[in-house]
């Protein structure tokens, strides 16, 4: 029971200590924060994030004069982070935007339902090795690169997929 008491107690200065440190530090670390970042939101989600990240290391602290310091260093960080992320996104959404987009179009009325139907109840590698190159008209290399895969894999692919669909519509195999 006395080390209860005593856990308790030294919990309770701790929570106190940061309560006192985050009224202190967390204005000048959100303008901080802000000027990195230059949106609020953002900055408020940096100082956010760093309290937490120091809070949990706050017992291991070496200099808790230095908490000052030692937050700002937490904020540099998660921003450079942000940033990164941020940079690997826009990359990837320039990968993406080369491909050309096409408006959607309707299904084509000249496909039968049978048709759709069995195109739907492929397996979903297959469904997409057949809409990229016959309905996006997609070249091979182009399609591989979408499905992650060879050229050779994507036209096993689409070779085990007209197989498939010709043996449920009914067509014989050529």
């Amino acid at each position: 029971m006395m080390r209860e008491t005593l856990t308790s107690t030294a919990d309770d200065a701790t929570w106190s200590r940061l309560e006192s440190l985050y009224l202190q530090h967390a204005p000048s670390a959100l303008r901080f924060a802000f000027y990195l970042s230059g949106d609020r939101e953002t900055a408020n989600d940096l100082v956010q994030d760093a309290f937490v990240r120091v809070a949990g290391r706050f017992r291991y602290l070496r200099q808790p004069d230095g908490f000052d310091a030692y937050l700002r260093r937490t904020i540099v960080n998660l921003n450079a982070s942000r940033l990164r992320r941020l940079k690997v996104e826009r990359s990837s959404l320039a990968r993406e935007a080369a491909y050309p987009v096409e408006t959607a179009t309707e299904r084509d009325p000249g496909i039968s339902e049978e048709l759709w139907r069995a195109i739907l109840d492929l397996p979903p590698r297959q469904r997409a090795a057949i809409v990229l190159r016959f309905y996006e008209d997609l070249s091979e290399v182009q399609a591989a690169d979408i499905l992650r895969c060879s050229v050779k894999a994507l036209n096993q692919l689409v070779v085990r997929a007209m197989k498939t669909l010709r043996t449920q519509i009914g067509e014989e195999p050529s």
